[in-house]
């Protein structure tokens, strides 16, 4: 009888598990100190979920039906009194044109850097040797010094949905939508729901957003939330807060979603869009001693590394902040202490949120909430954009920039946005917080020049307001 054929075996300084803004963040800086670096990725193309499933494609459309209402409501376009429409299937076009650059760009990364990519599904075997199983079932063995997990999240599904019906969605999902549905429900109101729902209000289609807190992305400073509220309300999305889920029922082309309250709501289709689990059901964690929480979720020390030492874990995987911009810096920083020990460095204490509802949302520092509670002697500046130059010549004058500042120092405390590139224009005022001592007050935004006409102007107008309240 022929011996059983054993799966090649390799080795390397350090391995990834995970393709995403994490593990590129651990592979690169690994690989640019000279070690010998391999990553797993169980899907074809590298990225990660940031590239093939969330932030990128969502994104873009979420652009896409921008410039759509952006071109509607011109008065430019008005001359044929038509509107133009569009399906989601052709402004995913667009978005699928996005993901592809941006694979191709992420995987010359790391044929440049000299990084071994293995694709198929990573488990642990010890705390130094993981199997990888393809796609045809054949396997590897790839050992190695350290090990870092990126392996990020999914969809939170749970079982008493069928997700397998064609009408029902998550937020991975729903970019596979085919059909053309004139009602969706989107049972979840955070930023993920949020987003799609400002999407396909845009595309024209009935939302109903269904919110299990009394009002919308409770973590914003109480007026940015509200003015998205009212903006939702006021283009036709109803919100109904407060609700939970008791049941859904299918038909073969609509959904019931029937509530805890009593009320049934229909749709053609549903997307389910209620919190993130972590991709560790695979890894065999109990080979090696790790256990997850019941989010799917690693615990971490200062160092990103987890409670086996030579096993570090960055991103989603570990939670907050659960984004890609700082999941990227994580694993750098997890990189450095898998070179020298420890890392020498840490995510900034104020990590800007950028929200992409339409309007934009984004803001960095405290809330008037929080400075509130904290009895903190603040004052506010305002701008509203309808009074900016630049908003009228570009039709984006919905949305406002707020300042909060301490009344007797001066010292910058928040940057709240709400608008058309709220997320660019925050970063303006994310830097000057960042200044130590005089340089983080302000005055600077006072005295300081800027282009004219710019949406940056918008800190010289709301700096001027709040320096007039002081007394």
């Amino acid at each position: 009888m022929a011996a059983k054929q054993k799966a090649p075996s390799y080795h390397y300084d350090a391995i990834v598990i995970g393709t995403g803004p994490g593990g590129e963040g651990v592979a690169m800086q690994l690989a640019k100190a000279g070690k010998k670096v391999a990553v797993v990725e169980r899907y074809d193309a590298v990225g990660g979920g940031c590239t093939h499933w969330g932030t990128i494609p969502s994104k873009a459309l979420r652009h896409s039906v921008s410039r759509l209402i952006e071109y509607n409501s011109s008065p430019l376009f008005a001359d044929n009194h038509l509107s133009r429409s569009l399906t989601f299937s052709e402004i995913m076009r667009h978005a699928s044109g996005v993901v592809n650059s941006q694979t191709r760009l992420r995987s010359s990364f790391y044929d440049r850097n000299r990084v071994t990519l293995f694709h198929g599904e990573a488990s642990f075997i010890d705390a130094h040797t993981l199997q990888t199983v393809r796609e045809d079932g054949s396997k590897d063995i790839v050992t190695a010094g350290q090990i870092a997990l990126a392996t990020g999240s999914r969809p939170y599904t749970p079982k008493d949905i069928d997700f397998n019906h064609p009408r029902i969605y998550n937020s991975d999902t729903i970019l596979s939508l085919k059909h053309d549905p004139k009602s969706i429900i989107i049972y979840g109101a955070g930023v993920i729901g949020s987003e799609y729902a400002s999407i396909f209000r845009g595309l024209g289609v009935k939302v109903d957003l269904v919110n299990m807190r009394d009002r919308l992305l409770s973590f914003l400073d109480t007026e940015i939330s509200d003015a998205l509220s009212y903006h939702l309300w006021n283009n036709g999305v109803l919100i109904r807060h407060n609700e939970t889920y008791s049941s859904v029922e299918t038909t073969d082309d609509s959904v019931i979603l029937n509530l805890e309250s009593g009320k049934r709501m229909r749709a053609d289709c549903l997307l389910f869009a209620n919190g993130r689990t972590g991709n560790t059901d695979k890894l065999k964690l109990e080979n090696i001693g790790l256990q997850a929480d019941s989010r799917g979720q690693l615990k971490v020390n200062e160092n990103y590394q987890t409670d086996v030492e030579n096993v570090y874990a960055v991103g989603d995987v570990i939670g907050y902040p659960s984004l890609a911009s700082a999941a990227y810096n994580q694993g750098r920083f997890a990189a450095e202490a898998m070179l020298a020990g420890k890392t020498h460095a840490s995510l900034v204490a104020d990590i800007p949120s950028g929200i992409y509802t339409i309007p934009e949302i984004s803001s960095v520092g405290k809330t008037e909430q929080e400075l509130t509670a904290a009895k903190v002697p603040y004052e506010v500046g305002r701008a509203q954009f309808k009074h900016l130059a630049r908003a009228q010549i570009a039709s984006t004058q919905t949305g406002s920039l707020k300042i909060l500042f301490h009344r007797e120092t001066k010292e910058i405390l928040g940057i709240h946005c709400f608008g058309e590139r709220a997320s660019e224009i925050v970063h303006i005022g994310q830097a000057i917080m960042q200044q130590k001592g005089e340089g983080n007050t302000i005055d600077y935004f006072v005295n300081t020049t800027f282009n004219y006409p710019t949406m940056a102007e918008a800190y010289r107008v709301a700096a001027i307001n709040g320096l007039n309240r002081i007394f």
